[in-house]
């Protein structure tokens, strides 16, 4: 399968007035084969709408996640979620996604808003499939999804946004949909998509939002792969390969350690210019070289972007820091392009550097990066370990 697309993704929440949990949950998942996103939202708002919601997007993403068919995974959860016999809805009512790398998508929609999609800042309808799974009808839009496209799904609190309070003056599909056509700009990130519709929606709903609200977001991006190089081969041999498929990279090209700029620049005949400017009192600066995107110190820069990432991975707000931050310095540089990325192989030399004692063996320094793509992976980045 040739790799055609990859997938950012991002979802925000407004919670129900006076809740301090949301009734609506994203999960996601991804490998380095397909993508899986999924909106539920569970009936009511609160603890119970919280367990129930956890419970569909968790078991749906799992099943859809090991292989499972659509349809097959929604007859499975439909039968398993339980109907509230007043009202006769499930409990939890969901969106799913799943993309492959090669462009092929499907969303399926059980008793939600429909899905919005934009292609080419436009409205694109994809092709439905309608059917019915355990008495209730299915929709499913089938599409090979394109570089620039978004999928924005979201939960009914954005469509009732306003009703109570008079302020929806006929927000619903229709509005949602073209407020997100016209709203869109290129460059926005998923984010950036979800933040400027909840906007909106707080502001009909006056501030104190009568349901909760939850945007999902993907944006299909053009395939490529960002390299790191981190330390030179054991065998000198090898050094021209490894830079060779530096080079190749279709995404970004970065250096860590001055060893590894060295060589490198051995090899395309330019020298690395150490950025005085980028210092910082814990982190080494970084410097510029000709054919190279980024040249950072190696150890303490790895150790900072470790550190940042882990706390990342539990923290939603800090993690968005990271992504906007504008410092220069050698280890937001380096984490921002890591966030940035889609597909990152790091190419990690296998030669033992023996000034840098601070790492007592080779041993600590894979997994030091194993550390970092761990991290990475948790938040939507593909990653690749490469030893030489």
């Amino acid at each position: 399968m040739t790799d055609t697309v990859h997938i950012h993704a991002d979802w925000k929440s407004l919670n129900h007035v006076h809740e301090e949990l949301c009734g609506d949950r994203v999960m996601i998942r991804r490998d380095d084969k397909s993508f899986v996103m999924v909106l539920a939202d569970g009936l009511g708002s609160g603890v119970k709408a919280n367990i129930l919601s956890t419970l569909t997007s968790t078991i749906i993403s799992e099943m859809v996640f090991s292989g499972m068919d659509l349809t097959e995974a929604v007859e499975t959860i439909t039968a398993t979620l339980p109907v509230c016999q007043d009202r006769e809805v499930a409990y939890s009512t969901f969106n799913i996604i799943q993309i492959f790398y090669d462009g092929r998508a499907a969303v399926v929609q059980y008793d939600s808003p429909n899905a919005v999609f934009i292609r080419g800042f436009s409205l694109y309808h994809p092709e439905e499939e309608h059917i019915e799974v355990s008495g209730k009808p299915l929709t499913i839009y089938h599409m090979n999804l394109q570089p620039d496209d978004y999928i924005i799904m979201f939960s009914d609190g954005i469509l009732y946004a306003g009703t109570e309070m008079e302020l929806n003056l006929g927000w619903g599909q229709k509005e949602v949909e073209e407020f997100l056509a016209s709203e869109i700009r290129p460059g926005d990130s998923p984010g950036e998509v979800a933040r400027i519709l909840l906007a909106n929606v707080n502001a009909l709903y006056g501030g104190a939002p009568g349901d909760d609200s939850t945007v999902a977001c993907v944006h299909a991006i053009p395939a490529s792969e960002t390299y790191v190089m981190i330390g030179p081969p054991k065998d000198k041999e090898a050094d021209q390969e490894v830079v060779r498929k530096l080079l190749s990279a279709t995404g970004k090209k970065i250096c860590c350690g001055g060893t590894t700029a060295s060589v490198v620049g051995r090899f395309i005949g330019r020298e690395a210019v150490t950025d005085q400017d980028s210092m910082r009192p814990d982190v080494p600066p970084k410097a510029f070289m000709d054919g190279i995107d980024l040249v950072t110190e190696g150890l303490l820069t790895l150790q900072k972007v470790s550190r940042w990432l882990t706390k990342a991975c539990d923290d939603r707000d800090f993690l968005e820091e990271l992504r906007t931050s504008r410092e220069q310095d050698g280890a937001s540089c380096l984490t921002r392009e890591l966030l940035e990325a889609t597909s990152v192989t790091f190419l990690v030399g296998l030669s033992d550097n023996a000034e840098n004692n601070s790492i007592s063996s080779l041993k600590d320094k894979i997994a030091l990066i194993r550390d970092i793509s761990y991290c990475l992976q948790k938040v939507g980045v593909i990653c690749r370990i490469e030893c030489k």
